[in-house]
């Protein structure tokens, strides 16, 4: 390791002296380090990289003069030691400020410097992207094992540039206000942490010929990286992070409309001795885009949502009710809604309703308009073309009702219980020998305009179409 940057404890580091024995603790939530009779130019060096950091040279100078080459040594093993555990960062500096800094995301932490020459061509990754965070401009990609905080405009400027195949000096000649020394070291910076790729001599980048990331799209891969332990250091799980800012939402949604359809229940205990085996029911599970021609009827749209979405029971406790319904949901939180886009139902009035799971009633929003015929033949279109659904049922989710509890994790759980809803209603439809099919895709944006709801606030996260099943 002869690196020019500058480097730094990471900012979670905590350092703890005790003057009388010389023992220095380096500690976070994740590891602790003890290091014991520690000379003065440790305590230097140690103060430094705690501070405003410095190069490896300019530390192992503190060092040589108080323990000369053996301490050097060691010295060296103790930064690989904090670096592996995603303690060090490296920054570039530029008229002695800070121009760009990397923090490390994981504990197993890999740092492989790369020297980018000047007559090199990069370009950015694809999977690249920069956000608002805490003030700053921050550079992240899913490639990478750390994040990169963009201090400076030229540091965001060069970023843009990277966008098409590029070298140190035409970047300079771009961005005059900058020197090729900082540029080189900036570009350094990237390479070594996957942020740019060399372009090769036929045009390409290495990202462009791995077959492997070719089949990724950016939306996805950065998905999965962030909804996952592995490649990030942000807050995952239940932390309750607005607990004490913002009120929960509740368990049931407040009913939309006063135009209120009352339902039929079916009576469970009689299917649980009528109905057929479960295994003969999950062995005959298919989807089924065509109807018969009598259409569904309202009891049976009734049994099918009082089987698959009712609530059975609400439970109180110190942090918001939760509840309890026929599928499985992450954290009892059931964020989900059901709306009823209904073509043709006998016995129903086509139009809008939403599903209030606590009384079993459809209340009704709108009547049959040209956004509900376009929410239809979406619908008919993500079925192959094969029919119009006879009922669509529209499922959203209330976002903030779970992200209120998870973090980093908060939609990739919607999707998980957007799964288990599609199956529980695959096994109730096959049951009831209805016609179901879950739909791959949905307009989102038309759905909240059709329902009159917020997009930010809930809007549509699944279809799934019913209808009345061909016998023989």
């Amino acid at each position: 390791m002869n690196s020019d940057f500058i480097l730094s404890f990471r900012p979670n580091i905590l350092l703890v002296w005790n003057a009388q024995s010389r023992v220095m603790i380096l500690k976070t939530n994740d590891w602790k380090i003890t290091l014991e009779n520690l000379k003065v130019g440790w305590q230097s060096a140690l103060n430094i990289l705690a501070t405003r950091g410095a190069t490896l040279s300019s530390l192992n100078q503190l060092i040589d003069e108080s323990e000369g080459s053996y301490g050097k040594i060691k010295f060296y093993y103790f930064l690989q030691k904090v670096i592996k555990r995603g303690g060090i960062c490296h920054s570039v500096h530029t008229n002695g400020r800070s121009f760009a800094t990397s923090i490390p995301l994981i504990l197993e932490y890999q740092f492989a410097e790369c020297h980018a020459e000047i007559n090199q061509k990069f370009v950015i990754s694809r999977f690249a992207y920069c956000h608002k965070l805490e003030n700053n401009m921050f550079l992240e990609c899913p490639l990478a094992t750390a994040h990169i905080i963009l201090y400076d405009w030229r540091s965001a400027a060069i970023i843009a540039l990277l966008a098409s195949p590029i070298d140190c000096k035409d970047i300079n000649e771009q961005i005059s206000q900058i020197s090729l020394e900082t540029t080189q070291k900036f570009l350094s910076l990237l390479l070594s942490l996957k942020f740019i790729v060399l372009v090769q001599e036929d045009g390409r980048s290495k990202e462009e010929s791995d077959l492997s990331l070719e089949q990724w799209e950016f939306h996805d891969l950065v998905f999965h990286c962030r909804s996952r332990k592995g490649r990030h250091m942000y807050p995952l799980g239940g932390t309750y992070r607005f607990r004490n800012k913002i009120g929960s939402l509740p368990a049931v949604k407040p009913v939309m409309s006063n135009e209120v359809i009352d339902l039929y229940k079916p009576n469970i205990k009689n299917l649980k001795a009528t109905e057929s085996a479960f295994t003969n029911i999950l062995e005959s599970r298919k989807s089924i885009r065509q109807y018969a021609s009598d259409p569904l009827t309202a009891q049976q749209l009734g049994e099918f949502l009082y089987r698959s979405a009712r609530l059975k029971s609400i439970i109180k406790t110190e942090r918001g009710d939760i509840s309890n319904r026929p599928y499985p949901s992450g954290g009892a939180i059931y964020e989900l809604e059901l709306y009823t886009v209904i073509n043709i139902c006998e016995d129903m009035v086509s139009g809008i309703y939403h599903y209030n799971p606590a009384s079993h009633q459809l209340h009704k929003l709108a009547d049959k308009t040209e956004v509900l015929e376009r929410l239809l033949k979406d619908a008919y279109l993500a079925s192959n073309k094969q029919c119009l659904p006879q009922v669509l049922i529209v499922i959203t989710a209330r976002f903030q009702r779970i992200s209120w509890k998870y973090e980093s994790i908060a939609y990739s759980l919607i999707l998980k219980n957007v799964g288990v809803l599609y199956q529980t209603m695959y096994l109730v439809a096959t049951a009831m020998e209805i016609a179901p099919c879950a739909l791959g895709t949905g307009n989102s944006d038309l759905f909240a305009k059709a329902a009159g709801i917020n997009y930010l606030v809930e809007t549509s996260v699944g279809e799934f179409a019913i209808g009345s099943k061909i016998i023989g």
